[in-house]
């Protein structure tokens, strides 16, 4: 690439991000040009493309590029007299190339209507709402306990591999076609990511590769949370962006499906947003409830998936939440990780008249 060419891709960089951030004014555009239009084209060509692949080819195009970055650092920087103007062309044009790519394959989702507005349910609710849903999702947590697991004390144990969860995910989203006709999945493209050690010390339990359009499930998260992992990362796949928002069709998804280990996944999942909301506006309301109304069994799950977290933290996991927290800010959602309450308020509002599961 010739210094000319690189120079016009550098000046394009923030011409793309204010050209994006126009879009912030034109949801219902986004919503059915692209998440609705051109993406579903783009993310299905992917995973035809891709998904037969038996690992992560998304995993080795990330180790091919930290490689080649090394040998940039080494062979233009360490090595020889720093040429600035070069280096900084460089870095512009990549960016720039970068950024088109991840915004045209899929960032553009983080643009389209908010999920509330187009379930057309409230984006409020009150704590006694709150509390509501919460008996409501405790009381479906608890029958499905005692349907799996005779011994109120002990932890419901998920009878299928990661694989087997990854295959159940597809037929868990055609279930939801009378819900939410618009999560058509197929073909599938959910993968255990080769990264799952690094994925573990940095605090995540998957991730979307938004180049390669793979669901990245962590190998070493437990298997009682795949099923909501997996449907989650999906949900990001389908073009919902937003960690709040791919959170609640997690749930959504996992709670609908007939596969009763399915259901206890994510009627869990949904109930602790719950009743951490609750623990942040009320703590002896929620500790009460989790105390007296909440199977043993149930907390358990719950205390081995603190336990899993905690046996892999480090001091370098603050720094890359406060990353992802960045990133998160930079893609429309301007609180950051605190959004994340923001599936409490779908949750609430989609059950505090409906039934909860099937």
């Amino acid at each position: 690439m010739n210094t000319k060419t690189k120079l016009y891709l550098t000046i394009l960089l923030p011409v793309q991000i204010v050209l994006l951030r126009l879009l912030t004014f034109f949801p219902e555009v986004v919503e059915h040009w692209y998440s609705n239009g051109i993406y579903r084209y783009i993310s299905k060509a992917f995973r035809y493309a891709l998904g037969w692949i038996p690992f992560s080819f998304g995993d080795l195009c990330y180790a091919a590029l930290i490689v080649l970055l090394i040998r940039y650092i080494f062979t233009n920087i360490l090595t020889r007299k720093i040429q600035w103007k070069t280096v900084a062309l460089d870095i512009g044009a990549t960016l720039s190339i970068v950024y088109a790519a991840f915004h045209l394959i899929w960032g553009i989702n983080y643009y389209r209507l908010p999920l509330h507005q187009v379930l057309a349910i409230n984006d409020q609710y009150t704590e006694e709402e709150l509390i509501s849903v919460s008996k409501k999702l405790i009381e479906r947590a608890n029958a499905l306990h005692l349907q799996l697991e005779q011994n109120d004390s002990v932890p419901v144990r998920m009878p299928y591999d990661k694989d087997e969860i990854f295959k159940q995910t597809i037929p868990a989203y055609d279930q939801l076609d009378t819900i939410f006709p618009e999560l058509k999945y197929h073909p599938r493209s959910i993968k255990t990511s080769l990264l799952s050690l690094p994925l573990t010390y940095m605090g995540f339990s998957g991730y979307l590769n938004p180049v390669t359009n793979e669901a990245q499930v962590n190998g070493l998260i437990l298997n009682y949370k795949a099923p909501t992992t997996s449907c989650h990362e999906v949900a990001h796949q389908l073009g919902f962006a937003k960690e709040n928002e791919a959170n609640f069709i997690a749930a959504l998804t996992t709670m609908n499906y007939d596969d009763p280990y399915f259901q206890y996944s994510g009627v869990t999942f949904a109930l602790k947003f719950c009743l951490n909301d609750l623990y942040f506006r009320d703590e002896q309301k929620a500790i009460c409830m989790i105390e007296e109304d909440l199977r043993p069994g149930i907390r358990r799950n719950y205390q081995e998936v603190n336990d899993f977290w905690l046996s892999y933290e480090n001091p370098l996991e603050p720094l890359f939440k406060s990353t992802y927290n960045s990133y998160l800010k930079a893609n429309n959602q301007p609180e950051g990780m605190e959004t994340y309450s923001y599936v409490v308020a779908l949750l609430v509002n989609y059950f505090k008249d409906r039934e909860v599961g099937i």
